[in-house]
């Protein structure tokens, strides 16, 4: 059986998830005749231009972040809002508007901060009320709505993320380079590079070795196995996902307004 080594870099990886994501049946149905709430996140910004087939303003896509400083959170004058589809169209609301309506033929689409080995994923909340998820998780779940995670696997952590969210919380920290989070455990349809490239092609993938230098630093070198044309059709897709770029984001600790950031303590 044919196989190849590939390695994807984290923004790579990203449109990889995406275009996965894109083409599952619920996301496909949703956009037919129902309703896709994709939250902020540097992965699902590109989820959102892989279903609407158009480029948005990925910078301004995120809420939270992880910059060489530490955790951040950009400042909600710079953000885009959730983006909420309705029967192929992007209408003017915020989630709060369409929770109420939301059902099992429906999706919501929310990134993660980490993966671990049981499969479980983790969101960090810096709010004090838990942001998005906090607000909508229970009515997602109590109604049967569709919950997709994309999370790339330079997120994979070794320990348990049930147990660091245990640990973890605003107020538990006695130091923090950047601002203090919960860390809530969420379970959905996780959509990592693996199943991607098996949505994708149906060719199976296997994990080699994860970082890099010189750019590479959180890439993933994949082993991908399938059929002649299995194999064919993911070089085709690599060619699209290839050179990916960052996204730039910048922050101003001197006109944060953020409270709980310790780079405000001193």
């Amino acid at each position: 059986m044919p196989q190849i080594q590939v390695t994807l870099t984290p923004p790579e990886s990203k449109r990889l998830i995406a275009k996965a994501v894109a083409v599952l049946p619920e996301v496909k149905k949703a956009l037919k005749s129902g309703i896709i709430v994709v939250g902020l996140g540097t992965t699902n910004a590109r989820v959102v231009e892989e279903i609407l087939k158009r480029k948005i303003q990925r910078e301004r896509f995120v809420a939270g972040m992880v910059l060489p400083k530490g955790t951040c959170i950009l400042p909600k004058e710079k953000r885009a809002r959730t983006v909420i589809i309705r029967r192929g169209k992007v209408i003017e609301a915020e989630i709060d508007d369409v929770l109420n309506e939301l059902t099992p033929g429906d999706v919501v689409i929310k990134g993660a901060n980490a993966i671990d080995a049981a499969g479980t994923v983790g969101v960090f909340l810096a709010s004090r009320s838990g942001g998005t998820v906090g607000k909508v998780l229970g009515t997602i779940v109590s109604r049967g709505v569709n919950l997709i995670i994309p999370v790339g696997l330079e997120k994979f952590i070794p320990g348990s993320i049930s147990e660091v969210s245990r640990l973890s919380g605003i107020f538990r920290f006695d130091y923090v380079t950047g601002c203090p989070v919960g860390v809530m455990p969420i379970s959905g349809k996780v959509v990592t590079e693996l199943n991607a490239v098996k949505i994708l092609t149906g060719a199976e993938t296997m994990v080699m070795g994860k970082g890099g230098i010189s750019g590479a630093q959180g890439s993933v070198t994949l082993l991908i196995k399938g059929s002649s044309g299995q194999i064919q059709k993911f070089r085709r897709i690599l060619k699209q996902v290839k050179n990916e770029p960052e996204i730039a984001i910048e922050t101003n600790c001197k006109t944060c307004v953020y409270t709980d950031c310790w780079y405000l303590r001193e």
